[in-house]
Order: C-alpha cells, then sequence, then structure tokens
C-alpha cells in the first residue's frame, strides 16, 4: 500500500469528518447549552439541502440567477431560515417541555423527523436528486502534490474547519459565551443579573439548527439531496457526540474529524469494516470512559 493512496483516502476521510464534526457540534451546542437532545437535527440537515436546491430552481427559472450567485446566496440565507425554523419549534414545542424528562424532547424532535421526511418524500426523490452543479470559481481540481483534490470538497473543508472552532472561539472565550453557560449553570442568578435566559436559549438553539442548515448546503453539491439523508448520517453523528462526550464543542469538533479519517484509512486496510467502525469505538469509550474522550465524569 504506496503512502499515496494512504493520504488520498485520509483526506477523502476529511472530507467526511468535517461533516461529521460540524453536525457534530451543532447537537453539542444545543445538548450542552440547553440539555436538549434535539434528533431533528438530522432533518434540518436535509432542510437545508433542499432549501439550496429549490432555491437555485426558482431563482433561475423566475429570475435568470446563475448558480454562481445562487450558491453564495445559500450559504447565507439558507442557515438563517433554518433558523428561524429553529426559533419556531424551540418557542412552540421544546419550551413545554424542559421541566420534563430528556426523553420527551428526544421522542418531540424524532416526530419532527417523521414529519419533515414524510412531507419531503411525498414531493422528491427518495433516491436522491443531484443539485444543478458547483460555482465555476469552485469547479475543477487542485493539486496538492500527492493527488488531484476536486476544488469545492476542499472548500466545504476549510469552511466547515472555519465553522467549528470559530463556534468554540466564540462559546469557550467570548462574554456572551460566557453568559450563555451562566444561563445553564444557574438560570435564576442570571436572570437576577438582567440577562434575558429565555431569549438566549431560543437563540442558541436557532444557532444549532443553523450550523445543520449550513451543512446541508455545503453537502448539497456533493451527496444526492434524498429525504432520508439526514436519517442515513444521524445515527452516525450522536455516535460521535458520544464518543467525543455529550455537550462537550472542542469534543464534538475533534472527534468528528479523527472519525472521519479513521473511517476513510479503514476503507484503504479493511473495507468491510468501513461502516461499523465508528460504532465499535463507541462500545469502548463508554465501556472506558462513559463521559465520552473530552466529557466531564460526574
Amino acid at each position: 500500500m504506496s503512502m499515496q493512496v494512504i493520504l488520498a483516502q485520509a483526506l477523502l476521510g476529511l472530507n467526511v469528518g468535517v461533516f461529521y464534526a460540524m453536525l457534530s457540534l451543532g447537537l453539542a451546542v444545543i445538548f450542552g447549552l440547553l440539555n436538549i437532545i434535539n434528533f431533528a437535527h438530522g432533518a434540518l440537515y436535509m432542510l437545508g439541502a433542499f432549501i439550496a436546491l429549490i432555491g437555485y430552481s426558482f431563482l433561475e427559472q423566475w429570475f435568470g440567477i446563475s448558480i454562481q450567485i445562487g450558491f453564495w446566496a445559500s450559504l447565507i440565507l439558507v442557515p438563517l431560515l433554518v433558523g428561524l425554523l429553529g426559533v419556531l419549534i424551540e418557542r412552540l414545542l421544546l419550551r413545554r417541555l424542559y421541566e420534563l424528562d430528556h426523553i420527551y424532547g428526544l421522542l418531540l424532535t424524532f416526530g419532527i423527523t417523521l414529519i419533515l421526511q414524510g412531507l419531503f418524500s411525498n414531493y422528491f426523490n427518495v433516491s436522491g436528486t443531484p443539485y444543478p452543479g458547483q460555482p465555476e470559481s469552485l469547479s475543477g481540481v487542485v493539486n496538492l502534490g500527492f493527488m488531484y483534490f476536486p476544488t469545492y470538497r476542499l472548500f466545504a473543508i476549510v469552511v466547515s474547519l472555519l465553522v467549528c472552532f470559530t463556534t468554540w472561539f466564540f462559546i469557550e472565550h467570548t462574554k456572551l459565551g460566557s453568559r450563555l453557560r451562566a444561563g445553564v449553570e444557574n438560570r435564576d442568578l442570571t436572570q437576577a443579573f438582567g440577562l434575558n435566559v429565555p431569549l438566549m436559549i431560543t437563540l442558541t438553539f436557532a444557532f444549532g439548527a443553523g450550523l445543520a442548515g449550513l451543512a446541508g448546503v455545503l453537502a448539497a453539491p456533493i451527496y444526492s439531496v434524498s429525504p432520508l439523508m439526514g436519517a442515513d448520517l444521524i445515527i452516525v453523528v450522536f455516535a460521535v457526540v458520544v464518543i467525543g462526550g455529550m455537550g462537550s464543542i472542542m469534543g464534538a469538533i475533534l472527534s468528528g474529524l479523527a472519525l472521519g479519517l479513521i473511517e476513510g484509512l479503514t476503507k484503504v486496510f479493511y473495507p468491510p469494516a468501513a461502516s461499523t467502525v465508528i460504532f465499535f469505538l463507541m462500545v469502548l469509550v463508554l465501556l472506558f470512559r462513559p463521559a465520552g474522550l473530552f466529557g466531564k465524569e460526574k
């Protein structure tokens, strides 16, 4: 096995890992700050991809706007739209369940997932609809020395890494991030200092939903846009979050990237195990460190 093949497969694994990291990050933000297990995260990822697909078709048909403009607009607008849906979900539904056991929030978000999947399955091909194409500025390949790598995939890696580590820095090292964490630790005391904790909770859930929407936009030109694309990914992402540590922001990022690399390299050395290696690692982590690699033992 040549080193060139190993490096190439590792880079392809990293391409998958950044999507694991971004989706895991959104889950970790919501759970770590709100203690909500958001099973609808995969559906929001799917919704982001479909909004990008439908939006491009609409803009091209009615306004003649090229994919070059439509894609860049989607990167900004789609996370905002999915985040707005997150506001509605949190305000109208989840807010009623905060005093109840976590299982009720899990069941509610699972129901939202089934509704969204059912709606899109009625109108779109379950096997997947290809995105019309990539912006011309991101087409072609880049010579990395050991392989030619698609420019768009490299763009997706860079953007995802920037978003992930910027989010971590914002939550862990800014004043607003410290206020969010304080509101979770002691809501009454934080409100006594004049902070609007319910608004902070709503915005946090919206931000986590927006991350899922952004991941969907970035994934649309790479994978077929399908009503089941979120369902196929969310179980793996939950495994990533468990391995990193429920609620650990940095754990979600690093575990997502590392597991994408491991999955990619497994395809080189033992392909039959590529689809199960993450779950095997999850079992080991739960056996020897139940809180996760970066989680805090209680």
